[in-house]
Parts: structure tokens; C-alpha cells; sequence
């Protein structure tokens, strides 16, 4: 039996990474999810490399995948890793810069060869002294012979074998951090079973491999714990990422409306997931057209809004740039339509697999003529479900297109999720006519309290109507080319939008309403931004964070809020665009910039300390 000290923490963070083809995402996420069912909070952060196929054994190829789990609800993946696992030198010279001074580095002795230094950049066959980590806890197990050892009498081929050790990997770790087995081994049984029962026995066997080497050999001094999470409210709670609650919310915006829900889009990473995921929901009656490219999707959801349905269509910031011509389509026609943007490093195809947040200008303003939208920023994994449904209900009741913002951090990234009663959602109402009323349709009459015209379904009985891409009259709906005509539409088109601050709930502050400093922040950066936040508030500071989801329009509440704090600092993931836009709605105050383009989030200690040097 082992001897090891067991010693209780608050909270840890792992990073996997290996090659592309070692299997870090799941790894991570067998881990992620064996936490979650402990009761942890977690908090993830998947780092896919940018190149589709770069060359083994480099860093380009490094694929990371880094989980935060604690005793309470974990608002980041963490800054900094307490354990670091490398499958190969690649991966640690990509990721030592991310150890904590304490940390504990396990590699796979195997791929430490001479061959592999050269592959990997080190110009000595000393990779551990180059890097200057001799300090740090390494433990260099020999993970891929072991493997093979594991399963030699087993019925798999060598290549499907050392496929397997990542799953030996993983039993170390969960040895290290006091983590049963029998969740994991669920999966893999429920997933390979069936079609392929060696791959199953095999992944198990690798699994329990690493987790027996562990506590045979005894090569931790000590391994840890971390409780249950006890302050997260009671409730039915499954892991979820952005994009899966992206999807979800829709579904449940299509069954409060009443309305058949329709995707069409074109793959573009980081958005496609939202795609499959709502091609997997034919039971519900949903309908997706994968199409050939960016200009088909956005028009093929557009037709789709005309005959009835409730549109989507997603992409990422290139793919944004192509359908901006027919955004303006839908904005001059009115119809029901959701934009997905999940943004990604860029410009152009700039970095596919990186998070940004520098759509924002063009999701305001990418788009030819006087063409507002409802523009909308998520926040987290798992309020991306509540943002995609007050999108669509938005969409619907107002009778505008809307453009919802996430971003490749939380697309990806995953939390615990608590399933939420659909009684708690409000209904959807959609202003659609199913009889005529008066001598003929007009199809530009509008409710006077929110600008929204009505919606009358092709193929309905006497509501035959007209609307386009050219102007229209602002009641008949007959193409018009009158100067006076095209002031009122655009007017009105603008007061709409407008009007949906009355939709919205006033802008929060977290933390005191007055004070020093307040820090403001929009979209996918909240959790770091509400950590460096506590954190100085912890110590007494007057600092407070006043976080944006509703773009456009502002609101209400936000020039009270700006008043009541000396300093102002607005950071975001892009070199200003949020700031700008405030500047040119609120001329009064001064907001000063924190800004980062490196494809990376924050760090809640670069955070920290910048709201120091403001404080001084």
C-alpha cells in the first residue's frame, strides 16, 4: 500500500500536450470530466495548434489541452500549471514557460532522444538544462514501452498500441490527484465496446497501467486532493463548451417559438462544431444545410426566415467578411436572422485556432449603407446557451437580424452547466399574420411601440407581399426610389434597434458602484477580468468591473455607472474597438486601454498587476 502524503488543495491546474496525433484534447477531457462528476468546479482551455498538418515533433504541432478544477466554481483555465504533462521535447519547450515554481513536469523518457531534440528546436541534447528547469519536480517515466508492455497480449497492432498512451498518461495523473478510475473506464467501454471491444480493453488497460506504475514505484512523494465544489447551487449539471450551448440555445429558442429552426453555413474553425452539433438534432425537427460556401449559408437562412423559420448561420471573422453583403439583405428585409460569429485571430485567415476579440468594428459596422444590428457578446461556455436564445428571441419578436459574439477561448473551453427549466425561459412571439385584416396586406405596417413589422408566411391565404433588396415603401413595400421614402425606412430601421434597449436589463456593476478604478470589459474575458478583480478587491482596493454582453444597443444605466469612478480601463483582446465605440457614446469620460493580440486570453496576473500601476 502506498505512503504517499495526501495533501489537500484549493484548487489545481493541468496541462496536457503532445503532438496532434497523441490525443492530448481527450485526455484532457476524460480528466475534465472525471473532476466535474466529483463535484468540482472546472474550468477548461483546449489550444489546438494552427497549422492542420504541421511536422511531427515541432512546436508548431503542439497540441495543449489545460483544466482548472477546484473546490469551488472555477472562473478560468488558470494562468500558470501546477502539472505539466509532455508527451514529447516539442511540448515541453512550448509549454515550460506555463510551470508554476512548484510544478511537477511528467514526460515520456521514450521521445527523449537526440533525434527528438533536433526535431523540437533544442540545440543540446539537454533539453531540461537548456529549458533551466532542473528545479522542478520531473518525473520522466518511459510512458510509450510501458504502454506497449501493457498490451502485448492483446490482439491490436503496434501502431494501435502506442495510440494507447495517452490513456497510461492520464492513469498517472489520476493517481496524482486522487482520482478513481471507473468514470473513465465507463466511456471508454461505452464508446468501443461494441465495434471495436480490443480498442476498449486496450485504452483500459493503458489506463490502469499508468495509474499501478504510479503507485508501485511510488514516484510522487505526495499526491493531492481537492474537494467537492459545496457552494454551487443544487441541481442537474453535464459538462458543456460554447459551441454545443451555442446550438442548444437555439433549439430551445425554436421550441418556445413555435417555429422550425434552420442552420445554414459553411466549416470554419472554431465555428463548425455549432453546425454538427445542431445536424445531430433531426429528432427535434431541426434542419441544416452545410453549404458550399459562406454566401450560401447566410442566403440559404435567409430563405429560410422568409418562408417562416427561425435562421442561423455561423461562421468565424473571414466568413463574416464574406456574408456582410447579405447581412445587409436581411437588415433591408427585415427578416428573422442569427449570426454566429466566433471570433479567431486575424486579419484574414490569420490564426484559426487562436481566440480574439477584433470582430467587433465589424460586427457594428460591416456592412454597406446605414444597416444597424442587434449585436450581442457571450460571456462564458455555458451563458452561451442564454445569450443564443435572447439572440433568437430578439430575432423573432423584433423582426432584425442579430449578430451574436462569441469567441474561440469560450467556444471551446468547457464548464459545468446546470441544466436549466425551459418554465424559467420566457415565450417567443414572433408578430406573425395568418389572416388578413383590412382591404390588403401592407407588408411595412409596424407595431408603433417597437418598430417591428409583421410576418406574413409565404403561401398564406390574401397576405401575398413584397420585400427585396431595393428599397421599399415604408407601408406597401413597393420598390421606391423617393429621397423622403429612404430617410423614413432608414429611420426606422435604426429606431428598431434602438428599441431593443427596452428588451434588456440595465447595466450591472460587480463590486461597489464607486471607487478608483473601474474596469470594463466585453464578451469572452470576464473570468479573468472578474478574478484579477477579486483578487485586488481581496486586499481592499476600491476596484470594480463593469462587464458588457449587450453591444448595440448600449444599456441603459452604463454614463451613471462611468460617472461614479476616477479611472476608467477598457481591456479587450484587440488593440480598442470596444474603447473606441465607448468613446464615441459616452464623449464626457476618458477610458484608458489595456489591450492584447497574441491569440492568447489574459492572465489574470498581467491583469493584476496593470491595475496596480493605475491604482498608484
Amino acid at each position: 500500500m502506498s505512503t504517499n502524503t495526501i495533501t489537500n488543495l484549493k484548487d489545481v491546474v493541468i496541462r496536457f500536450s503532445g503532438d496532434s496525433g497523441d490525443g492530448m484534447q481527450l485526455t484532457g477531457t476524460l480528466f475534465s470530466d472525471a473532476a466535474a462528476v466529483l463535484g468540482n468546479g472546472i474550468s477548461t482551455f483546449p489550444d489546438f495548434p494552427a497549422e492542420i498538418r504541421a511536422p511531427q515533433g515541432t512546436v508548431a504541432g503542439v497540441s495543449g489541452f489545460q483544466v482548472h478544477f477546484g473546490d469551488s466554481r472555477m472562473a478560468t483555465p488558470g494562468d500558470y500549471c501546477d502539472a505539466l504533462v509532455a508527451m514529447n521535447p516539442a511540448a515541453l519547450k512550448a509549454n515550460a514557460k506555463w510551470l508554476k515554481p512548484d510544478a511537477t513536469v511528467i514526460l515520456d523518457g521514450d521521445s527523449f532522444t537526440e533525434k527528438e531534440f533536433r526535431k523540437a528546436g533544442f540545440v543540446t541534447d539537454d533539453p531540461i538544462a537548456e529549458l533551466k528547469i532542473e528545479g522542478y519536480n520531473i518525473v520522466m517515466p518511459n510512458i510509450t514501452s510501458m504502454t506497449r508492455d501493457a498490451l502485448r497480449d492483446l490482439e491490436c497492432d503496434l501502431k494501435s498500441a502506442v495510440k494507447c498512451k495517452n490513456m497510461f498518461a492520464l492513469g498517472i495523473c489520476f493517481y496524482l490527484y486522487n482520482k478513481p478510475l471507473e468514470h473513465t473506464i465507463g466511456y471508454l467501454e461505452r464508446k468501443f465496446s461494441k465495434k471495436a471491444p480490443v480498442i476498449a480493453e486496450a485504452n483500459v488497460r493503458a489506463l490502469k497501467a499508468g495509474y499501478n506504475y504510479s503507485a508501485n514505484t511510488h514516484i510522487f512523494a505526495n499526491t493531492y486532493d481537492v474537494a467537492p465544489a459545496a457552494a454551487i447551487e443544487t441541481g442537474v449539471y453535464r459538462t458543456i463548451n460554447g459551441n454545443q450551448a451555442t446550438a442548444w440555445g437555439f433549439i430551445a429558442a425554436a421550441e418556445k417559438s413555435g417555429r422550425p429552426l434552420f442552420c445554414g453555413s459553411y466549416p470554419i474553425t472554431p465555428a463548425t462544431v455549432i453546425l454538427e452539433e445542431l445536424a445531430k438534432r433531426r429528432d427535434l425537427g431541426v434542419v441544416t444545410v452545410q453549404a458550399e460556401d459562406e454566401i450560401a449559408g447566410i442566403c440559404t437562412s435567409i430563405g429560410a426566415a422568409f418562408a417562416g423559420s427561425l435562421a442561423v448561420t455561423t461562421t468565424s471573422g473571414p466568413g463574416l467578411s464574406l456574408k456582410s453583403e447579405a447581412m445587409g439583405l436581411a437588415v433591408i428585409t427585415e427578416l428573422p436572422l442569427v449570426v454566429v460569429d466566433v471570433q479567431r485571430g486575424g486579419p484574414s485567415t490569420g490564426l484559426p485556432t487562436k481566440t480574439e476579440q477584433s470582430d467587433l468594428m465589424q460586427a457594428l459596422y460591416g456592412r454597406n449603407g446605414e444597416a444597424p444590428m442587434v449585436v450581442i457578446a457571450a460571456s462564458t461556455p455555458s451563458d452561451c446557451f442564454h445569450y443564443a436564445f435572447w439572440s433568437a428571441k430578439i430575432a423573432l419578436e423584433r423582426m432584425t437580424p442579430v449578430l451574436l459574439l462569441t469567441d474561440g477561448f469560450i467556444a471551446n473551453g468547457s464548464e459545468p452547466w446546470r441544466i436549466p427549466s425551459m418554465a424559467d425561459y420566457p415565450s417567443i412571439k414572433a408578430p406573425i399574420v395568418s389572416e388578413l385584416q383590412g382591404d390588403r396586406y401592407y407588408s411595412y405596417d409596424r407595431d408603433p411601440e417597437v418598430g417591428a413589422r409583421s410576418w406574413a408566411i409565404p403561401g398564406t391565404p390574401a397576405l401575398e407581399h413584397r420585400i427585396g433588396g431595393l428599397e421599399k415603401h415604408s407601408r406597401t413595400g413597393a420598390v421606391s426610389h423617393d429621397p423622403a421614402n429612404h430617410q423614413t425606412m432608414t429611420e426606422l430601421r435604426a429606431a428598431k434597434v434602438a428599441k431593443v434597449v427596452d428588451m434588456i436589463p440595465a447595466q450591472e456593476v460587480t463590486g461597489e458602484s464607486e471607487g478608483d478604478l473601474l474596469v470594463v470589459g466585453w464578451g469572452g474575458t470576464k473570468g479573468h477580468l472578474l478574478s484579477a478583480v477579486e483578487k485586488l478587491q481581496a486586499d481592499g482596493k476600491r476596484v470594480s468591473l463593469c462587464h458588457f454582453n449587450w453591444i448595440n444597443p448600449l444599456p441603459h444605466g452604463c454614463e451613471e455607472i462611468f460617472a461614479r469612478f476616477k479611472r476608467i480601463v477598457v481591456c479587450e483582446l484587440n488593440m480598442g474597438q470596444f474603447a473606441g465605440y465607448l468613446r464615441m457614446n459616452f464623449q464626457r469620460f476618458s477610458f484608458e486601454q489595456y489591450n492584447k493580440v497574441q491569440g492568447l486570453p489574459f492572465t489574470v496576473d498581467e491583469l493584476t498587476q496593470h491595475f496596480k500601476t493605475l491604482l498608484k
